[in-house]
Parts: C-alpha cells; structure tokens; sequence
C-alpha cells in the first residue's frame, strides 16, 4: 500500500510522488522517511511547493546526497512531503496545495515551510523525515506538532541537490518522535558518533522575556529537568540591543539573499504565487544594498559574541517559539506579527550559524511547546547526545 493510501493528512505530495526502498541492512534499516519536496530525485521533478517551479525545471539527473545517504543506510523513502511555496514561510500553509494537518493541534498551522514532513512524523505516518531550516522551518514546526527537530550547524550537511532559498542561512534537518532515532539519523547524516556532556549550561534570559508568560511558564519545568542532569543554568542576556534588532539583520541578509537566488527565474517566469508569499517576494526585490553591507558587518560581530557565548561545550536554553501554532487561515494582519516574533527567536542560531534542537516540553492550551538548546558551530554531536540523555532520564 503507498503512503497515499494512508496520508489522511495531506503531509505527502500528490504530485511529485516517488517511493524508493533502501538497503536491506544499516543504521536506519527498516525505518521509513519523508523527504522534503526541495530535495532532488533522479528522474523525478521537484515541486519546491510551486506549481511553475515544478513547470519550468527538468527531472533531476542525480539524487542530492541526503537522500543517497538515508537509503544506503537502510532506510526507505515513503515520499516526498508538502513544503511551502518556495520554503519562504513559517506556517505550512500553501495557496496551490493546501495546508497539511497538524496532528497534535487540529485546525492549527503544522508551521513550515517544512511543514509536510512534521505533520507526517507527529501523525505515524513515518519513522522520520528531512527538512530544511532556514529561518526556523524546522524548529517552529517541531514546537508547534510536538515533535523533535535539529536544524545542524550551517554546511554541515550537504545541500547538493536541493533548492536553495537563502543559501547563507539554508541547512538540511529532520524530525523524529524520540530522542534516540533523532541521533541516529545524526549519526548517518553527519558520519560521526553521537557523544558528549555539556560543560556548563546557560539560559537566555531575554529569549524567555520574549516569549508569551504562559510559553515561559510551561517550560519552566523542562528547564528544571535539564538543571536536574546537568546542573543549574546560569542566566546570560544574548542580544544587549534586543532580539528584535538581530532579527532586522536577518531578515536583511535573508531577503538579499533570496533575491539574488532567484530573481532571474521569477523576471523570466514571472510565476502566479499565492498571495501571501507574492508580497514577500515584492518585498525582498526592494532590499537596500547600503542596509545589507551594515547587516553584513553586524552579522559578523553577532557571530563572535555567540562563538564566546557558546566556548566550552556550552549549552543555552531558551523557547523555541513565542507561542504555540497560530490558527489556520489566519489573516496577514495578525499572521505577520507573529511570524516576526517567532524569528526573533529563531534568528539566533541563523545569524551564528548555530546547531540547534527542538525538544517537545510542554503544552499551553492544550498544545505543544518546544523548549531549544543550542550548541557552538561544529557540536552537532554534543547536542545531539544531551538530547539523547534528556531523553533517557
């Protein structure tokens, strides 16, 4: 029986469908996954949530290398899951088709723009699937359906074979229900064994502030369990000019970033996006060069002051999001507000080009809340592995 028979949530992609069995033998043999339709599938074409984008590019001469990996490992690929429109979006919800069902808060967003592959790891649908994270495409849906989620160090995961959306901040993530299958996918994607114990723990006083008093209330007894294993956390003020400031720089860069990308296809095809994401592209065509070379160089000072922040095996905990999944169909005018809150919180590993995991830690009207750690550039593993024991305890 195909996954389609079985997908009651829309997470699987109609019509970019392809199955492929994996090796009888490996770390993941026997699992099942989702990929993210950005990601290439020789012969096959990829969507990237666009109905011209799937219109104007071939089939894919090779796979990417995510995909080549999971398989040799033993893991077999049940489809390809509904992204949104170009990945430019945190809600999951896609005007050509659909929003895909989030199974731990029914008529609330999944959250994207990998929102496909969270609603089929939190629905059963299968053991695990690929994401990709660029402004927080995979932690917001991981708090938001109450699953785990790990957007890796910036470039330690190949992109080859993927679409690209700002290739600055672009990195390949994934889900899993537990902790354990989230390391060993981990463990085949990053090719190294999953180990370690924090040296000291922080916790991101002003990213608490931002978030709503319930959030920060509901993950107060997560924090106390991570305190109970590793010790008490010591209260540090990441952004002394605001997180809403680090997000300017963000969105900045993001935007340039994103224009560069694609503005020769979009002038050539002039593709008929959905409403939503239509005024994000109008918006990124009308970045300021003079604000990207200021963001740049601020960029750049963030970047040292989380490198020294982090030093040492350091582990920071803040929420995930602000807030638990917004409400389906959501107007722009209350829609927007909370997308930018919730990167403001998200930026902090994008700017550093940080690794961080989702945990699910709460609930807040009887839906999900995501407590985040967040590791230096390069330790992957150590997170990966404190997650892991978070887990076991």
């Amino acid at each position: 029986m195909s996954i389609l028979d079985r997908d009651t949530l829309g997470a699987f992609c109609r019509h970019t469908h392809v199955e492929l069995a994996g090796a009888p033998t490996g770390l993941l043999a026997g699992l099942t996954f989702g990929l993210k339709d950005l990601f290439d599938v020789a012969g096959h074409r990829t969507g990237f949530g666009s109905p011209d984008w799937w219109r104007t590019h071939a089939p894919a001469m090779r796979s990417a290398p995510v995909l080549t990996q999971l398989l040799a490992a033993g893991a077999s690929m049940a489809g390809k899951t509904h992204t949104e429109e170009m990945a430019f979006s945190l809600t999951g919800e896609n005007a050509h088709y659909g929003t895909p069902v989030n199974p731990a808060a029914p008529g609330r967003v999944p959250g994207g723009s990998s929102s496909g592959s969270a609603a089929a790891v939190a629905g059963g649908l299968v053991d695990f699937a690929i994401g990709t994270d660029t402004g927080g495409s995979v932690r917001a849906p991981a708090s938001f359906c109450g699953i785990y989620g790990i957007r890796p160090t910036h470039g330690r995961i190949s992109l080859d074979g993927a679409c690209p959306l700002a290739p600055g901040f672009d990195t390949c993530g994934w889900f899993a229900r537990d902790a354990d299958l989230l390391a060993r996918v981990g463990e085949v994607l990053l090719a190294a064994p999953i180990m370690g114990t924090p040296g000291r723990l922080l916790l991101a006083q002003d990213a608490f502030a931002h978030a709503l008093p319930e959030t920060a209330s509901a993950l107060a007894v997560a924090v106390t369990r991570v305190e109970a294993l590793f010790g008490p956390a010591h209260p540090v003020t990441v952004s002394a000019d605001g997180l809403p400031a680090w997000f300017d720089v963000f969105r900045t860069l993001q935007h340039d970033e994103i224009w560069q990308t694609h503005r020769a296809w979009i002038t050539a095809e002039r593709p008929a996006f959905g409403p939503m994401i239509a005024a994000r592209f109008a918006a990124v065509a009308n970045t300021d060069p003079g604000a990207v070379a200021r963001a740049l160089a601020r960029r750049v000072e963030i970047g040292a002051l989380l490198d020294g922040l982090l030093a040492d095996r350091a582990i920071l905990l803040l929420p995930t999001v602000p807030d638990i999944a917004p409400r389906c169909n959501e107007p722009a005018e209350t829609a927007v507000p909370v997308r930018e809150r919730a990167l403001a919180l998200l930026c902090i590993a994008g700017l550093g080009g940080l690794p961080q995991v989702s945990v699910p830690a709460g609930t807040v009207n009887g839906c999900p809340i995501g407590l985040s750690l967040i590791a230096a550039r390069g330790e992957d593993e150590l997170l990966l592995s404190v997650v892991r024991q978070l887990a076991e305890a």
